[in-house]
């Protein structure tokens, strides 16, 4: 008999569904009814082929072929058919075994040899079809021949137990083949039946229940399960890494204790690590863009979409763009300097907190003035770089060598100073922004004074001319705020007498060089100093800045309006064109407890120059 040939095409089958999911074939169109997902991510469908020798043609029904029998040659023809019996030769044709014994025992039946002859030709035709049965696994051509058998049993001997249990076992065995069939047409459609829903999931199983270690629906699961893969992979091409989660765990369902889940688990794992940190590393490289803050945001929504609660890269990210928000490069405490275009550094800078408060003193404040009031809350959006100490008389000695300025006091010859001998501010001529609050010369190291509110406007100028970077004088607002520090009391510190060296206050500890006290002062507080005193000298307050509250008192931006109503509730400042009174704020050495308040303020004439105000700057960030 022919026989086609069948180890390329079991080859290429098994080839087929052992890369289901590493490979691409068509577009699918079904989906299963009940998904993990709403929508099925579009995908290359895994592709079962199904090669023509795994098909079994119709197998027509067997004839008998006519053996005439004569009593003459009865005993020839019993010995052909012996010989046929021993050379496996059962059906083929006139000469084969079968239907040699059919004809010698319908001609002969009480011949016991021929009886016996065809028995054992028989079961040899049986055992050659569970032969073919079982080697179907390895080559799927092989069902033909049990059908041929078949065919043989169904006119030669269709009663009896032997071929009643052979015939059942081929239609078993059919029956798991097309339950095969369909599962791999169920597959290449796309309808994997994940769900317990009507698929190739459920097909190749079915498979299974009738034959037992069946390898085409074993396979056929693993495509199944390599299809639900691929559409974990998809997703997560897509960002979709919940989706590809679910299509994972459905897979997960299909062969237990199978590894295959968990290395695609793993490679997603990777991808999803990578997709973060490219979001993340190209939402950074956006913030050093100009304009890129909306870019990076859109980089960080993206990213929590994709990563798990308390991813690391989305905490960095949302930290940078909240800092790039609030703090353009910088970060709150920072501390830093500007060089300046003909050499050195400007003055030391620290990143105050971007952040709100509620300005000016309460209803109950005792010593609080209408000027105080009304109470108003204020906030920051932005942090601001504020000097970490008053500009010294050093730094704005250079200012005045660099630019040529004439400072108010110098031009006019003299200054309001501090006269040992009656203990009161007084006029001095040849006083000017190098003396100290007597007027002698100063440190370079102490705070300078003796300089007006356009004396320090100037010098911020200077220093926005020299960096290009905007230097100002800080708005009443900012000053409370970089005063307070966070503190809602009376003064910075609290609402009792200061802590040791917390600043340059006026002391009940305290004397002056001739032996001078203090009438009103913080009781029993010593700062060793009467007079202001090299910067930096006391400890910073909580935002790193020195002297807010005491040492000299320091000019601000704003104008002087008698209370805070109709004042700009952004914490600008507020300033009327041509305006000749400014606002002072901050205690200084020479000041009264009451006027150490954190909500104290007080107008003065923008000429004023004395041995009690200096000043320090802010920078825009």
């Amino acid at each position: 008999m022919h026989r086609p040939r069948t180890a390329i095409a079991w080859t290429v089958l098994a080839l087929a569904v052992l890369t289901v999911g590493c490979g691409r074939g068509d577009d699918a169109s079904g989906s299963d009814p009940a998904s993990p997902a709403t929508s099925q991510p579009t995908a290359r469908a895994p592709i079962v082929t199904v090669s023509a020798d795994q098909a079994v043609s119709p197998v027509a029904p067997w004839s008998l072929p006519a053996v005439p029998v004569e009593d003459a040659a009865f005993a020839r023809l019993k010995a052909q058919a012996a010989e046929a019996l021993e050379s496996g030769r059962l059906f083929d044709d006139a000469r084969s075994a079968i239907p040699l014994y059919v004809a010698l025992t319908r001609h002969a039946p009480d011949d016991a040899e021929a009886k016996a002859g065809l028995q054992q030709a028989l079961s040899a035709l049986v055992a050659r079809g569970d032969a073919a049965l079982a080697e179907i696994d390895r080559n799927p051509a092989a069902l033909r021949v049990a059908h041929e058998v078949g065919a043989v049993v169904r006119a030669v001997a269709p009663e009896g137990a032997p071929s009643e249990a052979y015939l059942s076992r081929l239609e078993t065995v059919d029956e798991a083949q097309r339950a095969n069939r369909l599962g791999e047409e169920a597959l290449n459609a796309g309808r994997v039946g994940e769900n317990g829903e009507h698929g190739a999931l459920a097909l190749f199983r079915q498979a299974l229940e009738l034959r037992p270690g069946d390898v085409r629906a074993m396979q056929g699961i693993a495509a199944s399960e390599s299809a639900l893969i691929r559409r974990a992979e998809v997703a997560a091409g897509e960002d979709d890494f919940d989706g590809a989660e679910r299509w994972l765990q459905a897979a997960a369902e299909v062969r237990p204790g199978f590894e295959t889940v968990d290395h695609a688990r793993q490679r997603i794992a990777r991808q999803r690590a990578a997709r973060i940190g490219d979001l993340r590393d190209q939402g950074l490289a956006a913030l050093g863009e100009p304009g890129g803050l909306g870019e990076a945001r859109t980089h960080l929504a993206e990213l929590l979409r994709i990563a798990r609660p308390g991813d690391p890269a989305a905490a960095q990210l949302r930290e940078r763009i909240d800092l790039a928000a609030h703090y353009g490069l910088f970060r709150p405490g920072q501390a830093f300097t500007d060089a300046l275009r003909n050499g050195g550094r400007g003055p030391e800078l620290v990143v105050v907190p971007h952040g709100a408060f509620r300005m000016g003193a309460g209803d109950a404040e005792r010593d609080a003035t209408d000027a105080e009031r009304p109470t108003r809350n204020i906030r920051f959006p932005r942090g601001l770089a504020v000097a970490r100490h008053e500009v010294t008389v050093d730094e704005f000695g250079r200012f005045v060598a660099a630019s040529g300025y004439e400072p108010r006091a110098t031009r006019r010859g003299y200054s309001i100073a501090y006269d040992e001998r009656s203990g009161n501010l007084v006029r001095r001529s040849n006083v000017d922004w190098r003396s100290d609050y007597t007027g002698k010369r100063a440190d370079p190291s102490m705070p300078v004074v003796h300089v007006s509110a356009q004396d320090a406007l100037a010098y911020a100028e200077w220093l926005s001319a020299q960096t290009g970077q905007r230097y100002r004088l800080p708005s009443e607002a900012e000053f409370e705020y970089a005063l307070r520090a966070g503190s809602p009391a009376r003064y910075p510190w609290g609402n009792g007498g200061p802590p040791a060296r917390a600043g340059n206050f006026t002391g009940g500890g305290e004397r002056s060089p001739s032996g001078r006290e203090w009438r009103n002062s913080f009781e029993g507080y010593d700062d060793d100093a009467w007079g202001p005193a090299p910067v930096e000298s006391y400890r910073p307050n909580a935002f790193g800045l020195h002297d807010m509250a005491g040492n000299v008192s320091e000019w601000v931006a704003d104008c002087w309006h008698d209370n805070y109503r109709r004042a700009p509730d952004d914490g600008q400042a507020w300033v009327n064109p041509g305006c000749r009174t400014r606002v002072v704020r901050g205690g200084s050495w020479a000041s009264s407890p009451a006027h150490t308040r954190s909500a104290w303020r007080v107008a003065s004439q923008s000429d004023t120059t004395n041995a009690r105000i200096g000043f320090r700057v802010v920078r825009e960030i």
